[in-house]
């Protein structure tokens, strides 16, 4: 932890504020003295935001260091860990600025919280000075910060929500909770509907825009700010759609970090980026769902449902050791003459609580889709509508908002709004 200290938001429901940046692609090179922040760093290091990053951790502390970068280029991050008495690591410190390259960033980690250390260290060029005991997250943070300008430290929050099966109505899910965070909770929010060839974003919000996630994923070198937002097609004040054009002029074989570039716009200027991720599993699929903020997996109490779920839950544990634990909802609850698993009990299998069950409404939703509306849009009251605004409040960390305040997403969608009219 910092001297200046910086809480770690709510891994059950976390805030926009306390999402954590990847790092770029960078080098790293940490020298511990002690077990536990050895072991600290190791953990951060296989973090999913540190997946660009090139790091090798050693014992030895800042003595090592100093011996190893004599004669050797310095990596763009070194992480000191010292037990020693402040002025022997004042002359590490001097010793190893000698060798340093220019733009190389130095964190230290000692175990003295002593605010004068701190100042003095400051005026040598130290990036940061953390005190242990200290978590990943502490570690991540701070290196995240070293990367990430004061007026990007807001960056949106990804919402990846995908179907334990086909058929299971994520999509539907999806772009109902995206309209209550826009609508209820008065946060810019984007869908960007991932199923290339098959997306049902366009005909849910009654859209046919000519240009959408195509073009973004298969001309990267054209992306920019002011590509992007020709991209994108309003639905309403607060609320975007990166459609899909649901055509098969082509097969669609893309690489793992096809959206990486996408994303990363996006973070930038919106608050909330909801990503209907198709059921199907490629690498592509694997990177989107484990990278990001928060994961809504859509399930029918029945048993294929209940075996996807389990399978994908356990990789999400394993692969996000840091954040907070992937959502459950259960769909279509209630459909008449179908033998169903009860929530409690599926619940128990999988060992995670059902966040809500969205009763089966044939007429409802088959309504909604028909006429490209939303659930709140037929009929406010529902509980199907109670539901989208419940997991709305949980995946943003927000209660729900008053109208009528100015949007984040108003300046692009008074662009949007001119280009329509002109």
């Amino acid at each position: 932890m910092s001297v200046s200290e910086t809480g770690a938001a709510d891994a059950g429901a976390p805030s926009s504020e306390g999402v954590i940046a990847p790092l770029p692609r960078i080098t790293l090179q940490a020298f511990c003295e002690t077990a536990p922040v050895a072991a600290a760093m190791q953990a951060a290091v296989a973090d999913r935001r540190m997946d660009k990053a090139h790091a090798r951790i050693q014992m030895g502390g800042p003595a090592a260091a100093v011996e190893a970068f004599r004669a050797a280029p310095t990596p763009n991050i070194i992480v000191l860990e010292t037990v020693s008495e402040p002025a022997a690591l004042i002359g590490h410190l001097e010793s190893l600025s000698e060798s340093c390259d220019p733009g190389t960033k130095v964190v230290v980690i000692g175990h003295v919280n002593d605010v004068q250390l701190y100042r003095d260290l400051m005026r040598r060029g130290v990036s940061e000075y953390l005190v242990a005991p200290l978590d990943t997250l502490d570690i991540l943070r701070t290196l995240s910060e070293l990367y990430t300008t004061p007026e990007a430290r807001h960056l949106g929050r990804t919402v990846a929500v995908m179907g334990a099966k086909g058929g299971v109505g994520s999509s539907t899910i999806a772009h109902n909770v995206s309209w209550a965070i826009a609508r209820n909770l008065d946060a810019s929010t984007v869908i960007v509907d991932l199923d290339v060839a098959f997306g049902t974003a366009g005909l849910n919000f009654n859209q046919d825009p000519p240009q959408g996630i195509a073009e973004a994923l298969f001309a990267p070198e054209r992306l920019d700010s002011n590509f992007l937002d020709r991209l994108l097609s309003r639905c309403s004040d607060n609320l975007a759609l990166l459609a899909a054009p649901a055509m098969l002029d082509r097969t669609i074989d893309l690489d793992e970090g096809a959206l990486d570039q996408l994303l990363e716009l996006l973070r930038a200027s919106i608050p909330c980026i909801v990503l209907d991720v198709p059921h199907q599993w490629t690498a592509l699929t694997k990177r989107t769902l484990l990278g990001a903020d928060e994961i809504l997996i859509v399930a029918e109490p029945e048993l294929a449902s209940l075996r996807n779920a389990k399978n994908l839950l356990d990789l999400v544990r394993a692969g996000r050791p840091n954040d907070a634990h992937a959502r459950l909802v259960l769909n279509q609850v209630g459909m008449p003459k179908r033998p169903e698993i009860g929530a409690a009990e599926f619940a128990k299998a999988l060992g995670v609580e059902v966040t809500c069950s969205i009763p089966f409404d044939a007429q409802l939703f088959g309504t909604a889709a028909n006429n490209g509306q939303m659930i709140a849009e037929v009929q406010a009251g529902s509980k199907a509508n109670e539901a989208f605004t419940q997991i709305a409040s949980l995946l943003t960390g927000r209660g729900e908002a008053k109208r009528g305040k100015r949007g984040l997403f108003e300046p692009l969608v008074s662009k949007l709004k001119r280009r329509k009219a002109s």
